[in-house]
């Protein structure tokens, strides 16, 4: 006589599944100033592991190879920060003439609104110059701040390095934590599933990180070639905010677009831009990103702009940015057990997930040959 487990209805299943939901939720929100930091330390320790896996490899002993890639990315992080930081301060000394030219654009447009419509708009009364000067001052120096917004508090900012070491320290420690996780598989497939998972997020940002810095040499010929005073800061931080998909190119754009149309005496530059970084875009979106950085996640788009959204709201700028890696990580993991392929069908493209299943079961075929 066989016994039957006791099957949970679908009404309690599906309770189940919305509490853990609320419950995951809730611990990202609570736990943000922690949690921040351990994801982005753990970002670069794969962006650095190569790096220390080289000097590993010349006889150089962990600790100090670990130490030499947190003092390599403390130095690329902290150069770019002063490079931001340092070009937002001058933005104070171009807004002299703001309130002026505000003026001169709000009496123009009601001179139109006269001329065309019969109608006073009185927009060169109802607008306050000086109000606005101070937001555009104001919001200058306060960009200054944005790295440490980004991670939430100072005490963040310090734990990034520290996350990032311990990381790149305990590596093999944590391949083997994973491997006794998945014991009733083959560990010779769990760590290679685990060394291409690797390879799919270093690959992803090391493209990323390229087609940054062409988006970046496109942005400042273009924005040089118009005349717009600081091109390299608003190319260079255009470029960097495309890591943001969907979100990230509009605010690109719109910094140089208003940055122009207050300093500058005509409506050909704010426009000369918007069409220059449409041009940069299409390009990006049709050939750089598209042969840079490929497929190497391989999540579908309503799940990344869902992602996006979500990942905005939880956690801010952060999650933006860390949201898409992480769910190709929790796609690679849901991919290991028969019991959660749903959950990595559900993250992936179908192309994709049919492709992962052919390589599945050639691994399992390579693994019942290993066992006869």
């Amino acid at each position: 006589m066989t016994s039957t487990g006791y099957k949970m209805p679908p009404y309690l299943k599906a309770l189940t599944v919305m509490i853990f939901i609320i419950v995951l939720v809730f611990f990202l929100i609570v736990g943000k100033s922690l949690l921040v930091p351990l994801f982005m330390g753990g970002f670069f320790a794969i962006l650095f592991t190569p790096l220390a896996m080289w000097l590993e490899s010349k006889k150089v002993p962990r600790i100090l190879s670990c130490v030499i890639s947190l003092l390599m990315m403390t130095a690329l992080v902290g150069g770019l920060l002063t490079f931001v930081i340092s070009n937002v301060a001058s933005f104070t000394k171009d807004f002299d003439n703001v309130s002026g030219r505000i003026t001169e654009y709000a009496r123009e447009f009601d001179d139109w609104t006269q001329e065309t419509f019969a109608y006073d708009a009185a927009l060169r009364d109802k607008a306050n110059t000086d109000y606005l000067k101070n937001i555009l001052t104001e919001n200058s120096s306060s960009i200054s701040d944005f790295a440490l917004k980004t991670v939430g508090s100072m005490t963040g900012l310090v734990l990034i390095p520290v996350f990032m070491f311990f990381f790149l320290l305990y590596r093999d420690h944590l391949t083997q934590v994973i491997i006794q996780i998945y014991r009733d598989k083959d560990p010779e497939l769990v760590k290679m599933r685990i060394t291409s998972l690797r390879k799919v997020i270093l690959n992803y940002i090391v493209g990323v990180v390229k087609v940054m810095g062409i988006l970046a040499i496109l942005n400042i010929t273009a924005f040089s070639i118009l005349g717009i005073k600081h091109a390299v800061f608003f190319g260079t931080l255009g470029a960097i905010l495309n890591i943001i998909p969907y979100v990230g190119p509009f605010f690109g754009a719109m910094l140089p677009m208003v940055y122009s149309f207050l300093t500058k005496d005509s409506l050909f530059y704010p426009a000369g831009v918007l069409v220059s970084y449409q041009i940069i875009q299409m390009i990006e979106g049709n050939i750089l990103t598209p042969k840079i950085v490929g497929g190497n996640v391989n999540l579908n788009a309503f799940i990344t702009f869902l992602g996006l959204i979500i990942g905005g709201t939880i956690w801010g700028v952060a999650g933006m940015i860390l949201v898409i890696p992480m769910m190709a990580i929790l796609r690679e993991i849901f991919d290991l057990s028969d019991a959660t392929r749903p959950f990595a069908l559900l993250l992936g493209e179908e192309k994709v997930e049919n492709q992962n299943s052919e390589e599945e079961q050639e691994a399992e075929e390579v693994e019942n040959e290993n066992e006869k």
